[in-house]
Formats: structure tokens, sequence, C-alpha cells
């Protein structure tokens, strides 16, 4: 059986969230950032949403999304305009620093449109195409979480950052994992074919929607394993740097990258047998691209 505690090798000891951004150059404006546009959506929020749609009828945008991505944009690069950006609303805007910020100013529309919690804010730079930091904050959720490349990843509570670690699992039959569903009709049943045929081999699943929570539950032990298809680099960006350095193998189901198609992220212990069942489930249903 999965046991509560995180890996044994980590001493779980808090530092002051002031000392923990002081350890990278760039992660108290991201801290900043992100904080501002998590606030923007929570407080400032309309009774009445103004909605649009992008990829299909329910892929929803709203004016807070866009509202969320300008507060973002306007603290990154009003501090930093040589940086690059990329971003879920806006697009990309080219840089010449070398560092690019990739930003999703608000993973899990459609929980938020209902008042469901679980939808965050989520801020990563980049250097060189990898993520140096990652800052997701979900205010709904009264969490917000820290990543740095070598350096940990962490839960804030108020002034403290508490470092994670996923849990320890050695078995599928014994892990809880998490997925997405895409928003056109054809990919929902295309996922859904993958969790019929990975079902009799896990503990269970559970489906926040939103990924990057989901990648953070993962790193603070509260899930064994995150998979889904056709994520983004906002989706991945900082909740996948978060989740590997506490500790999960993070790749593409195929490659070590990814950003392949279909992501993977799970703690060390099942990660050789979930990989194998998900490409049996997705190669087992015709309706599946290998």
């Amino acid at each position: 059986m999965c046991p509560d505690s995180g890996r044994k090798n980590v001493v779980m000891t808090a530092c002051l969230l002031s000392e923990l951004l002081s350890r990278h150059h760039l992660l108290g404006l991201a801290w900043e950032a992100a904080r501002a546009a998590a606030s923007f959506l929570n407080n400032e929020r309309p009774d009445a949403l103004a909605i649009d749609t992008k990829s299909s009828p329910t892929d929803a945008v709203t004016e807070m999304d866009r509202g969320a991505e300008a507060r973002l944009i306007d603290i990154l690069l009003g501090a930093r305009p040589a940086d690059g950006l990329l971003g879920e609303e806006g697009g990309e805007r080219p840089g010449t620093s070398g560092v690019r910020w990739v930003v999703d100013p608000l993973d899990g529309t459609v929980n938020y449109l209902y008042r469901i919690p679980s939808w965050a804010v989520s801020v990563a730079a980049e250097v060189k195409g990898d993520s140096e930091i990652g800052v997701v904050v979900a205010p709904a959720l009264g969490e917000a979480y820290i990543g740095i490349r070598g350096g940990g990843a962490w839960s804030i509570e108020g002034d403290e950052a508490w470092p994670m670690a996923v849990r320890e699992c050695g078995s599928l039959a014994n892990a809880l994992v998490s997925t997405g569903f895409g928003y056109s009709g054809e990919r929902r049943a295309e996922q859904a074919a993958v969790v019929q045929g990975l079902a009799p081999h896990v503990r269970d699943f559970r489906r926040a929607g939103a990924a990057v929570v989901d990648l953070c539950w993962l790193a603070r032990g509260r899930l064994d394993g995150h998979y889904e298809r056709g994520l983004n680099r906002w989706d991945i960006a900082a909740g996948g740097l978060i989740a590997a350095e506490a500790g999960a193998i993070v790749a593409g189901l195929r490659s070590a990258d990814p950003y392949e198609g279909t992501f993977v992220a799970a703690v060390p212990g099942i990660n050789d047998e979930f990989r194998t069942a998900l490409k049996r489930a997705s190669t087992d249903n015709s309706l599946v691209p290998g």
C-alpha cells in the first residue's frame, strides 16, 4: 500500500518565504505577478461574466482570463521589457534577454465559471527552453506552490515555505491518478477510451479540471500520477517543474519531451508500469492515435 508520507529522505522543515524568493533572481517577480493576477480573479469577479469560445463551443474564455493575463504582462514585462512571453490568451511576444515567461492566467476556466475552487494562475520563466522557476497560485483553494530548477518544490503557507516530496508508491494497482479531457467531443471520446483501458489497473481516477493543480497535488503527495493528451506549454511549464522538483518523473509518453503530445508525470515507483499501461490502453483502442 502507498504510505501517506512523502519520501523518507526529505526533511520537512519550513523556511521563510522571503528567503525562498531570494534564491532565484526571477522568483520574486514571478510571485508578485502570479499573486496580483490571482487576487484580481478571486476578488474582482463580476456577477455576470462575458464569455467567448476558442477552439470549440465548450472551450470558454472570459473577460477575467484576459484581464488576468494583462496584469501578468504589465508586471513581468514592465519590470523586464527585453524578456519574451508566451501566454494562453495573448499569444507570443519575442524577447532579446534569453528569458521567456510562460503564463496561464486562468487554468481551469470552466471550474471558475461554475465557482468550483480548483483553478489557478501559473507563471514560469524559461531559459533555453527549460523552466527555471515555476509559481502556481490557487486562491480559491488557499494554496500556492513554487518550484526552482535544482532547488526543490515548495508549498507556501502564509509567510512560510514547506518542501514537498511525492508519495512512495510501488504498485500501479495502488495508485491514484489524474487526467483531463479536451474540449472537442471527438477528443473526449478518445480520452474516455484510454480511461476505460487503464481503469482495471489503477486504484482510482481524479479529474479536477485544472492540469496545473493536478501537478501540484502530485508534488504534494495527493496523487501518484497524471497523464493528459493535448496540453499546451503554459499548462506544463510551471506545474511540470514543480512536480519534477518534488521527485516525479516528468516526460512525454513516448519520449523524454514533456511537450510531445501526451504528457505523463508519475512517482518513480510506478513510472514504468504506468507508462506501459498507458501505451497499451492507447494502442488497444482504435480511436486513440499511437
